[in-house]
């Protein structure tokens, strides 16, 4: 919202946000549902996305990480958008033998096979940030091991540490509108 080149920006989300800003119109959604026609866009961001525990079942996450993700692309893309940015996961492998790694994988492909101008995919490792802020439940023992994990750092591989979320979005709108293909950025690459 603080780049002037962006006239307004579009948040579907299943709950509207605490955020308030001229150029942010919410548009709440039920995902279960056909989403509504979008206005015209150039790009989209996807950052949707949940855990098997938070979902309840396998199937309920596929129905979030796969099945709602794919409905927002379709929507960007019948809307005119020409680029898209997604967040995925490390490891996110359609031949995984770990289901929600191969989720992730399948949900890529699908995306990919859309047929956008531009295709960013961020394969974060473990998101850090304060998810209370988004009404998220707070995982068990998730703030012990962030802790950990921040000490540790210097002797983590760049690709497994723990990334910020805000990270991962700078990387996604830095990497977005100028890049003209399929990218892929890796949770070190967004470090």
């Amino acid at each position: 919202m603080a780049d002037d080149s962006v006239a307004v920006v579009h948040s579907l989300g299943r709950r509207e946000i605490a955020l308030t800003h001229p150029k942010l119109v919410q548009h709440r959604v039920d995902y279960s549902k056909a989403l509504p026609a979008l206005p015209s866009v150039g790009e989209a961001f996807i950052a949707l996305g949940t855990t098997i525990k938070v979902a309840g079942s396998q199937e309920a996450f596929r129905t979030i990480d796969f099945d709602a993700v794919l409905a927002v692309a379709r929507a960007a893309k019948a809307a005119g958008a020409k680029r898209l940015g997604v967040v995925s996961a490390m490891g996110a492998d359609r031949a995984s033998g770990i289901f929600y790694n191969r989720v992730k994988g399948e949900t890529e492909d699908a995306l990919s096979a859309l047929g956008f101008d531009t295709l960013v995919i961020a394969r974060p490792s473990f998101l850090a940030g304060d998810r209370s802020v988004l009404g998220q439940p707070l995982r068990s023992g998730e703030k012990l091991a962030m802790n950990i994990s921040r000490w540790l750092a210097p002797l983590i591989p760049v690709n497994y540490r723990s990334i910020d979320s805000a990270k991962v979005a700078r990387a996604l709108l830095k990497a977005v509108p100028n890049t003209s293909r399929k990218q892929i950025l890796l949770s070190g690459q967004m470090q």
